[in-house]
């Protein structure tokens, strides 16, 4: 290990969400309010409470990889895979054996391979267990998009996954910064990737009645902040980012876009599913968060909130923000991309960090759309209905998760001169 701890920096994303395929795509879609729910696709929902949903639209996993290495991945490890090529392709970072042991993998997943579980329960009920495939467990397991991506790009360094429900995505990025910043890797691919759009995933969420069921206004149904929203709305995808310390990134050229900062987790211990009414557990990450960065409350310019669209999250986080940030909480803009991509579950921290790190990097700040009705008691600046332009210098990205999972991670604006 260093002495020093380093200095962690993004130089390279890639993505795959129901807005767009693809980064610029992705914020494109983002920025004009673009929204990605639809009436369900990939499988017949018409027996559904719940028929719409955010899906990648057009995927194809055979442009990045082969038929037999698609074949052998359940749709969220194919996205995992997809996304790590594309952010590898950003960064310029080449593996080989004189590097390979120092780079390594990190990709959350919630639910892992559900579609490949619910297909094969299918199976063994209707066929009989000797027909169930043999890649069951490598296709399912959360573990398997970290694995997959591994194998695919020859990383050798530290590779697992994380399952900590919607903040998987950010807490494998706040490991992988940990890692770097302490020497343990010179670089990692870190994010995370979700695919439960699917007949048991829609039904599982409907049943705990997490889910809007605005079936006939799918762009309307995802609607944070909002005094008429009743639940978020389910979707797939991937985000993945290419850490690397600084040093390694300007030893090779690199182009750096923002560095990570820090990261603050804690724990709710407190329901399976709700959040506490004051948000006292997403405060205490907040904090964290802020107190490894060195910064003070007024120095963030954005946060990019849970936001989930569902009744007691909005206002649990937007009373966290305020006991985090007491008078500064009411200039801080605010906005949730769920309001456009849906919830992305164990993928959506790592695409709202990358999102975070574009919104420094492009002085934009995407709205939080269908703000209609303002909620009384959520009443902060939540960028409502337009993208809006300034300098952010430091973005805070915060995910909560079922179980009472709370991650933050802040990001930064990279300065060669204070680097």
């Amino acid at each position: 290990m260093t002495d020093a701890p380093r200095k962690v920096v993004i130089t390279g994303m890639g993505m795959l969400t129901p807005v767009g395929s693809g980064t610029a795509a992705t914020w494109q879609g983002l920025i004009s309010g673009a929204s990605g729910i639809a009436p369900i696709a990939l499988f017949d929902a018409s027996t559904q409470k719940v028929r719409i949903a955010g899906e990648v639209k057009n995927f194809d996993p055979v442009q990045y990889m082969s038929h037999r290495e698609a074949d052998r991945m359940d749709r969220f490890a194919q996205l995992a895979v997809s996304a790590a090529k594309q952010a590898l392709e950003q960064s310029g970072l080449e593996i080989n054996a004189a590097n390979a042991g120092g780079i390594g993998a990190i990709i959350g997943s919630g639910v892992g391979g559900i579609g490949t579980l619910f297909e094969q329960s299918r199976i063994l009920i209707e066929k009989g267990s000797g027909r169930v495939s043999p890649f069951t467990v490598p296709m399912m397991t959360p573990d398997m998009a970290a694995a997959q991506v591994s194998m695919m790009f020859g990383l050798k360094g530290p590779c697992f996954g994380t399952t900590s429900a919607c903040a998987s995505g950010s807490d494998a990025i706040g490991i992988a910064f940990g890692m770097i910043r302490h020497g343990d890797a010179a670089a990692m691919l870190a994010g995370g990737t979700e695919a439960a759009v699917t007949p048991l995933g829609i039904a599982a969420f409907t049943a705990l009645k997490a889910l809007s069921t605005r079936n006939d206004d799918p762009r309307g149904a995802s609607r944070p902040f909002d005094t008429e929203r009743d639940g978020f709305v389910l979707s797939e995808g991937a985000a993945v980012l290419v850490l690397e310390s600084k040093e390694h990134a300007l030893s090779r050229g690199a182009e750096i876009m923002a560095e990570i900062v820090s990261y603050g987790a804690s724990a709710d211990a407190c329901h399976i599913t709700q959040p506490p009414k004051n948000g006292e557990g997403a405060a205490r990450a907040m904090k964290l968060a802020l107190n490894h960065a060195g910064l003070a409350p007024r120095q963030i310019g954005y946060i990019n909130a849970h936001g989930t669209s569902t009744p007691l999250n909005d206002k649990a986080e937007t009373a966290a923000i305020k006991s985090v940030f007491g008078n500064s909480a009411y200039r801080i803009p605010v906005s949730s991309t769920k309001s456009m991509t849906g919830h992305l579950l164990g993928a959506a921290g790592a695409l709202e960090a990358a999102v975070c790190a574009l919104v420094i990097k492009e002085g934009i700040i995407p709205p939080t759309v269908n703000l209609t009705s303002p909620d009384p008691d959520c009443d902060l600046d939540y960028v409502p209905l337009r993208a809006r332009r300034t300098r952010v210098d430091f973005a805070l990205s915060n995910s909560f998760g079922f179980g009472g999972h709370n991650s933050t991670l802040v990001i930064g604006r990279y300065s060669e001169a204070t680097a």
